[in-house]
């Protein structure tokens, strides 16, 4: 890992990993069984595949950058942002509209996105930052003559 990204970023990285594989492998293999279990009426299993593979996509990619350099760690970052703020306006917009047969976990979903997306949020200003920093510093190093 690029010593100048922060430890704990690339912690938050594989523990994003993980809670989505924890999702993501039941919702694919078995979407029916695990809606059901988490109280959902109406089950559309081509979606839930559907979303299950965004899982697996934006987690194996966070997984194997996990070790990039600050600016992969922001185009990273900028994907989970923008993945996260959709899946909360969805999310959001389908609870608020009397999604047919969503539970109550549909609440626990939306507010775990929410969380998400502040987690990301305060990682991108961040990295934003560093980026900035990094770029005064070697303007004020000395030059090469």
């Amino acid at each position: 890992m690029s010593e100048e990204v922060p430890k704990a970023l690339s912690v938050w990285f594989v523990i994003h990993f993980m809670i989505d594989m924890f999702v993501a492998v039941p919702l694919f293999f078995f979407p029916e069984r695990s809606l059901e279990l988490l109280g959902w009426e109406t089950i559309d299993p081509l979606l839930t595949r559907v979303a299950a593979a965004a899982f697996f996509a934006i987690e194996i990619e966070s997984l194997i950058g996990r070790r990039a350099s600050l600016d992969g760690f922001g185009n990273m970052l900028n994907l989970k942002l923008i993945w996260s703020l959709a899946a909360v306006i969805g999310i959001g917009w389908a609870l608020l509209s009397g999604a047919q047969g969503a539970p109550l976990t549909g609440w626990l979903v939306l507010a775990t996105f929410i969380i998400f997306h502040f987690v990301w949020l305060y990682w991108r200003l961040r990295v934003r930052s560093l980026r900035r920093e990094r770029a005064a510093g070697s303007r004020n190093s000395p030059g090469d003559g």
